[in-house]
């Protein structure tokens, strides 16, 4: 394969998926990490996609913060996969937290309670989207409204998360990076998030392929903090493999 021919295969990757990984793209194209790397490199200084820690995005691997009614118009095929994947997750008597995200709001769309739970959540979209079911106790926290994500921080949201323990932690996020761990785009959310996940038994992550190999300003957590991580069948392999040796049980829909 020339290199023509490889930039080529590298570039409609990034188109369909998003994102690629040297080690991935060393097995198909059966050439070296060196040879991958430049090939990279150039693409980079071409102005074709971004270079990220073992592999490249199409995308900048620094995410910006986008308002909900943007994100909720992308990878919505994808995010009620994921969704409907953790909404199976959820058990009679359970208590769980939702954070907040459209991914979340797709969860909380496709739960089908099988008998009382209450959820607790930070997320105004999230609260709108349970509260038709009369077996759903929905403790809506208060704070700081964010207007881009239509959730609260602040002191009075992480206050109320002392006086619970909850089950379930359902997270979402703006960014995974292998090294830098998962991350949103505010701090102040970021902070809210570390005292949910130490309220929470088990932390469930939800984030779509294109949120891999992308870091945003606010970091939550590494890996060791993350029980189960859900996402769509875009993902790499070599991401998915890098999570389950650091721990991580990646559920992949």
């Amino acid at each position: 394969m020339t290199n023509v021919e490889r930039h080529q295969y590298i570039l409609k990757q990034l188109k369909e998926v998003g994102i690629v990984q040297v080690v991935d793209l060393c097995e198909e194209l059966g050439v070296s990490s060196v040879t991958i790397r430049k090939d990279l490199t150039l693409l980079e200084e071409s102005g074709l996609l971004f270079r990220t820690h073992g592999g490249a995005t199409q995308y900048n691997p620094y995410t910006t913060d986008r308002t909900v009614f943007e994100k909720e118009k992308l990878r919505s095929d994808d995010k009620n996969r994921i969704g409907k994947k953790a909404a199976e997750m959820i058990e009679e008597n359970d208590s769980i937290i939702i954070a907040s995200g459209t991914t979340m709001q797709s969860l909380a769309r496709q739960i089908m309670p099988k008998g009382n739970i209450t959820v607790v959540t930070s997320a105004l979209n999230v609260a709108m989207e349970l509260i038709k079911y009369p077996s759903v106790e929905i403790m809506q926290m208060g704070g700081t409204l964010r207007k881009t994500s239509t959730s609260v921080t602040g002191k009075y949201a992480e206050n109320l998360l002392q006086d619970f323990y909850c089950s379930k932690l359902f997270l979402g996020v703006d960014g995974i990076d292998l090294d830098y761990g998962v991350s949103t785009s505010s701090a102040q959310e970021a902070q809210l998030n570390r005292i949910m996940i130490d309220t929470a038994q088990k932390v469930v992550v939800l984030a779509d392929s294109s949120k891999f190999g992308r870091r945003s300003f606010g970091r939550i957590c590494g890996f060791d903090k993350i029980d189960v991580l859900i996402t769509d069948d875009k993902v790499s392999a070599g991401f998915v493999e890098s999570l389950e040796k650091a721990g991580v049980s990646v559920i992949v829909v």
